[in-house]
């Protein structure tokens, strides 16, 4: 073994040397403000959307202030100020499985609304159910003058991801460093870890499930919903990174609006049929993806829907289709849907490339819609690795856009064609008088378009 092979390269935030919780919370805290600080596209990127003027980010941590007779101490603060204005927030940090206290949080609150500051931010690890809600239940009345944000490790990683590699850094110098704390929060010892656990309710939910006993009243379902839900968002997170795209979760208005209506109907659909159903908007992707998780059934199915081309015969509209999927794998489930039919005929793709006829299940019926979709096995652990189902999950979502939607396109009408001299012939030596025997595009009664 060479020297070399044995040193450890010098980085500017290091891994080495964490003990314990409460290092790791301070250096996750002082190395994300501190490059918040310097990258200013990455800090705008965080802290924009929260209200703060596009100005240089002033970031401090463990400021302490007094609130009563005690001294609290926040992990952090930011500080932007462009002219008049000036926007404050707080900061409170955990890492690994460490979770947000209510009464904490109450306390920075009130720090807050006596200092006039604008905001409190957390950071865990922890992963919102739906946009604009906190894993952390406080008094809402602590929330009229000041507003409470929260950031997702994963959720951070993949804003500075996206920052350095899609949307770019002007400064070589600080896309370096915006890169470093990639790796530094990428590495196990940082304490910001990805969503690896379903909760204590899983195992009970699921054979309740199976079992036909699980009530739509029953906590343990709830949980559960509000975790598939914290999946979903971090699916979404995961392959956003991937794609260097904003891939969201797709809800109602409705549901944006009154989250707990989202959780009431993912129980009942637990509840009445044993599946959890969520919708995924990925950007120019012909359709949102669909992905439902059947417990009863143990499988996986992600779907995405493409229009029918509105021109040629049935058969013709499905070779279009068998086209795209040429490189897709045999199993995959192609379902046709005719004009005024209820119900579609659906045939494995593998069928399909042998008899495209198979899925022409009334010749005298325009196909108007397809859809595909791609089965896949549903792990039954709460937890992550084999057999688990987080990372069934995963892999369904990530599989089947690779295979399936990065691959279908949309259908468009060709532009329409010249005819060229040689289809259309004019006898120039006719007498001005006698009319023309080339086609017009005013006959009723033309030869067959050329393609």
């Amino acid at each position: 073994m060479s020297e070399e092979s044995a040193w450890n390269t010098a980085r500017l935030i290091p891994t080495s040397g964490i003990n314990g919780v409460e290092e790791q919370e301070r250096r996750a805290t002082s190395a994300l403000l501190a490059v918040m600080s310097s990258v200013r596209e990455f800090g705008r990127t965080l802290t924009g959307p929260l209200g703060a003027p596009a100005a240089h980010l002033e970031t401090f941590i463990e400021v302490p202030f007094l609130l009563g007779e005690k001294k609290v101490f926040p992990d952090g603060l930011i500080r932007a100020r462009r002219g008049s204005k000036t926007w404050i927030a707080l900061v409170e940090v955990k890492t690994g499985a460490n979770a947000l206290a209510a009464e904490q949080l109450e306390n920075y609150l009130d720090v807050a609304r006596e200092h006039e500051f604008d905001a409190l931010i957390t950071i865990s690890n922890e992963i919102a159910p739906a946009t604009g809600v906190h894993p952390t239940a406080v008094d809402r009345r602590k929330l009229r003058k000041v507003a409470l944000h929260h950031w997702s490790w994963s959720e951070v990683v993949t804003q500075a991801v996206m920052q350095k590699e899609y949307r770019g850094v002007a400064d070589p110098d600080q896309a370096w460093i915006l890169g470093e704390l990639i790796r530094y929060l990428e590495h196990p010892r940082s304490g910001a870890l990805s969503f690896d656990d379903m909760g204590a309710n899983w195992v009970a939910v699921r054979e309740a499930v199976t079992a036909g006993t699980l009530r739509a009243n029953d906590k343990a379902a709830s949980d559960v919903a509000s975790r598939f839900d914290a999946l979903i968002r971090f699916a979404c997170l995961q392959l956003g990174r991937r794609l260097g795209a904003e891939v969201t979760p797709v809800l109602s208005r409705q549901e944006m609006n009154d989250p707990n209506l989202r959780n009431s109907r993912l129980v009942s659909s637990l509840v009445g049929e044993g599946c959890l159903r969520a919708v995924i908007r990925i950007p120019n992707a012909v359709s949102p993806l669909t992905v439902e998780a059947d417990l009863r059934a143990s499988r996986i199915t992600c779907s995405l829907d493409i229009d029918a081309p509105r021109e040629g015969r049935p058969t013709t509209r499905v070779n279009w289709l068998i086209r795209q999927l040429k490189d897709a794998p045999e199993s995959v489930r192609v379902e046709a849907f005719a004009a005024r039919m209820r119900t579609g005929a659906a045939e494995l793709l593998k069928t399909v490339r042998e008899d495209p006829a198979k899925l022409v299940a009334d010749p005298t019926k325009e196909i108007r819609a397809f859809r595909v979709a791609q089965s896949h096995p549903l792990g039954s652990k709460r937890g992550v690795g084999r057999g688990a189902f987080i990372d069934s999950m995963l892999a369904a979502i990530d599989g089947t856009y690779g295979d399936l939607g990065q691959r279908l396109k949309a259908w468009s009408a060709a532009p329409p064609r010249l005819r060229s001299p040689e289809e259309v012939e004019v006898d120039t030596d006719l007498p001005i008088d006698v009319p023309s025997a080339a086609l017009s595009s005013q006959d009723e009664d033309l030869a067959p378009h050329a393609h």
